[in-house]
């Protein structure tokens, strides 16, 4: 009976200590020249004595002039190796593997950190506050997207982290080349859910050309965007199937984008019937897979949970999101028989009955409760406890002073 206390050792030999995983949250914790300091370093420490069997970092961007918000990370040469190097040796230290996250934000680029117009597969904006059109990728960008990626998990191995995931979920760009709300390409990147997975076959091939065997390579998938005339459940299997024989170590699975926050929890009831969120769709995928392990992020909180998707297969590997930002040992917790489940906060705005009239309030909602977790991390960061009491008010003050204005200005409803 496999147990969350077993050790899984992934197909290029890396072997991780448990079956809990520390999943990628945002920590927007980079310099001004989008360097890591002291404060990922002090976070990523006290994360690599929480129990985690991997951590895996947030949101590192490929391309400098292509944020998705302040304060991000971007590896694109070796002129942060040292300060990198350093990164990673935080969670060595407790013999903790570390993945990088690696990511371009495409048309879900912070304006206000952009400084110019956005990119992505086709010149349509998402549908959130104060969204800019994007202008649509040449043939000729691509390509050099696709070579950053390789590039940057080329330095992540050089700087001494065990691997690097792939962010192709939750509306960033590897996701908008899948969907075909975002991607209405007719050239050889869109046209049919065949050419739309192109781009993420490219990118995670040219990655283990570039990298060692032994170096780990994983991905991170939508299961569906749940958006209507969106990408698929069927599509998304199609996509694992293609990926099966491409040199993956691990398919995290997860689902949704800013638009529709599936990940936060925003599915549909039939969606949320078990206490994970994207169970049902892993347990169609697991036989595409082959043997590649899957881990699935979203929802778990109990230990029965996590005990039971392990134990019956349905999944290889529990994901732990925002639990991890303010129970910052929440795998030893689980472990350790410290409690029976996680406690968790979900932060939402009051005056819902005015707010209502104006505002779109799952997306008010999710970019508060967003920035309430973010604040957490800054706060472990500086050396300092999570603060489950902090209010709507400071968290609000804390997102304006990080993103600007717009990253609260209501939507009307219908608006497109």
């Amino acid at each position: 009976m496999t147990s969350l206390r077993d050790p899984l050792t992934l197909p290029c030999g890396q072997v991780l200590p448990n079956r809990i995983m520390k999943a990628a949250l945002s920590e927007a914790l980079g310099t001004k020249q989008n360097a890591p300091d002291e404060r990922l370093e002090r976070l990523y420490t006290t994360w690599s004595q929480g129990g985690y069997g991997l951590l895996i970092t947030g949101n590192v961007m490929i391309d400098r002039a292509q944020l998705g918000e302040p304060g991000n990370v971007v590896i694109e040469d070796e002129r942060d190796l040292a300060a990198l190097t350093r990164w990673a040796k935080t969670t060595h230290d407790a013999g903790v593997p570390i993945w990088v996250q690696l990511n371009h934000p495409g048309r879900q680029a912070n304006p206000l950190a952009l400084g110019h117009t956005p990119v992505a597969p086709s010149a349509i904006p998402v549908n959130l506050p104060g969204a800019t059109t994007p202008r649509e990728l040449t043939q000729g960008e691509i390509e050099d997207i696709i070579e950053r990626f390789a590039n940057s998990a080329a330095v992540c191995e050089a700087a001494g982290f065990d691997g690097v995931q792939v962010h192709a979920a939750h509306g960033y760009l590897v996701a908008q080349f899948l969907s075909p709300l975002s991607n209405q390409r007719d050239d050889d990147w869109g046209g049919d859910p065949q050419r739309r997975m192109r781009f993420v076959l490219e990118v995670v091939r040219r990655i283990r050309s570039r990298v060692s065997p032994g170096f780990a390579l994983g991905i991170k998938l939508n299961s569906a965007d749940f958006q209507r005339g969106g990408f698929t459940e069927e599509e998304s299997r199609d996509v694992v199937a293609a990926l099966a024989g491409e040199g993956l170590d691990l398919i995290e699975i997860s689902g949704g984008s800013y638009e529709q926050p599936a990940m936060m929890g925003t599915a549909a009831a039939s969606t949320r019937a078990r206490e994970a969120y994207f169970l049902e769709y892993a347990r169609t995928v697991r036989g595409l897979a082959g043997d590649i392990p899957l881990a699935v992020t979203g929802g778990f909180r109990s230990r029965d949970g996590m005990q039971t998707a392990v134990h019956t297969g349905e999944c290889d590997v529990v994901g732990l999101g925002r639990p991890t930002a303010t129970t910052p040992d929440a795998a030893d917790v689980i472990l350790a028989n410290r409690a029976d489940a996680l406690s968790t906060r979900s932060l939402r705005f009051g005056m819902r009955g005015v707010l209502g009239r104006v505002a779109d309030l799952k997306s008010l909602d999710g970019m508060l409760d967003l920035g309430w977790h973010a604040d957490q991390l800054h706060r472990m960061g500086a050396g300092r406890a999570p603060d489950l009491d902090r209010g709507r008010l400071a968290t609000v003050l804390a997102l304006v002073r990080r993103n600007g204005r717009a990253s609260l200005r209501p939507q009307r409803r219908g608006a497109r």
